[in-house]
């Protein structure tokens, strides 16, 4: 059996949840199947005798679409030339609606199933029109049509296979739950100062951490909202680059630069930072903080908690599934609108009830040490990649019979 991977994302140009999911499953199905990755970027290259990675380039010049216009006719166009090279496999696997042009084509060109992972939707995420402007509209459109022709979908837990069928006109049963994985080898508590020195982190002061892209979705202006109601003692540290837009880029820089001038250990490290030392962060941090306002899975916290490091997450979405309120750390409900899901309702509320949470608990050493304990227990017995790569194996054989 022959899978083809098509996805935005590969290493080494990741910058989110749906990237690192991409990342390791593949090496973990490739025990199990021949697996071929094709991926927006130059990669070339025979990863081991059973996983192959072939990056497409795009060439822009002349362009005169309008900017925001560019990423949207620029999947299609790497989708074409996804295609445009033969396809031997036996089913298309996609990843996010860059990659869903490329896999209607081949489901109806090459005659193959089409499976598809749901990492978010669209329609939960309205926000991106303040980058895509129309393209939204398009991404919507393009994601429903793949998600209606797919012969399998993937929902990364079990609030998004409700948000699928709420959203979409596709037959339960070809919705199956899987949720995302972590590397236990990889992602386990190491001892690094020198990396928080680098940073401008003082490893001899208590922190709480934030690790994520700025954008809406994430919610990371709520949490810089509620550092004015955050206890003294201990340092906050936003890891959080790749802006969405101009504007939330400036919005950010506004709001932190608002709390330096009211608190002392703020750090904005303003970049992605390579794994192993975001493995570090998570390792020293003693809160990891999650304020997400839309998060199908929510990855970042499972990465927290192998890391042996308590949480503070928003009550949304598979986060619910991954952090265990009481044991491996403390959820808050985000206020929800019944007429407009995922946006805080009282914002500044919501704001004042993380600070609440993340005070609690670093006030409060020995819950956080269970918390710890507990969390990287539980990503050790639910979220091995190996196990989650064999159920994905399972459905390839009862697709391809």
């Amino acid at each position: 059996m022959k899978s083809l991977f098509l996805t935005n994302e590969y290493p080494p140009y990741i910058y989110g949840g749906a990237g690192i999911h991409v990342q390791y499953l593949t090496k973990e199905l490739s025990r199990l199947c021949d697996v071929e990755v094709r991926s927006f970027g130059d990669q070339k290259e025979q990863l081991n005798d059973r996983l192959s990675v072939q990056g497409v380039g795009l060439d822009n010049t002349g362009w005169t679409c309008p900017k925001n216009l560019n990423g949207v006719f620029g999947a299609l166009q790497r989708n074409l030339d996804f295609n445009t090279r033969n396809i031997n496999a036996d089913l298309v696997h996609l990843h996010t609606w860059y990659s869903h042009f490329g896999g209607i084509m081949a489901k109806l060109n090459y005659g193959i199933p089409m499976v598809l992972t749901v990492h978010s939707l669209e329609p939960l995420r309205p926000w991106k029109r303040e980058q895509l402007g129309g393209g939204y509209d398009f991404t919507v459109w393009l994601e429903k049509t793949a998600i209606e022709m797919a012969d399998a979908v993937i929902a990364v837990s079990q609030e998004t296979k409700v948000d699928v069928l709420r959203f979409f006109d596709v037959d339960a049963a070809k919705v199956q739950v899987i949720h995302n994985g972590i590397d236990l080898d990889e992602y386990r508590k190491i001892e690094q100062p020198e990396v928080l020195l680098k940073h401008g982190i003082d490893p001899d002061k208590p922190f709480v951490l934030f690790v994520g892209r700025i954008t809406r979705q994430k919610g990371i202006i709520h949490l810089v909202n509620a550092i004015e109601h955050m206890a003294p003692g201990y340092q906050v540290v936003l890891c959080a680059g790749a802006p969405d837009t101009p504007e939330i880029l400036a919005e950010m820089q506004a709001a932190v630069v608002k709390s330096q001038a009211k608190r002392e250990g703020i750090v904005w490290i303003q970049a992605m930072l390579p794994t192993d030392e975001k493995i570090t962060l998570y390792s020293h941090a003693d809160v990891f903080c999650c304020p997400s306002i839309y998060e199908p899975f929510g990855i970042i916290n499972l990465e927290a908690m192998a890391c042996e490091t308590a949480v503070v997450a928003s009550a949304v979405g598979g986060i619910k599934e991954v952090v265990l309120p009481g044991e491996t750390g403390i959820l808050v409900p985000l206020l929800q609108q019944t007429e407009s899901p995922y946006e805080a309702e009282h914002p500044a509320q919501f704001a004042k009830d993380l600070a609440d949470a993340i005070n609690r608990l670093m006030a409060d050493k020995p819950m956080r040490d269970r918390m710890a304990a507990c969390g990287r227990k539980r990503a050790e017995d639910h979220f091995s990649w190996r196990a989650i790569a064999e159920r994905t194996h399972a459905l390839y054989q009862k697709l391809l019979g």
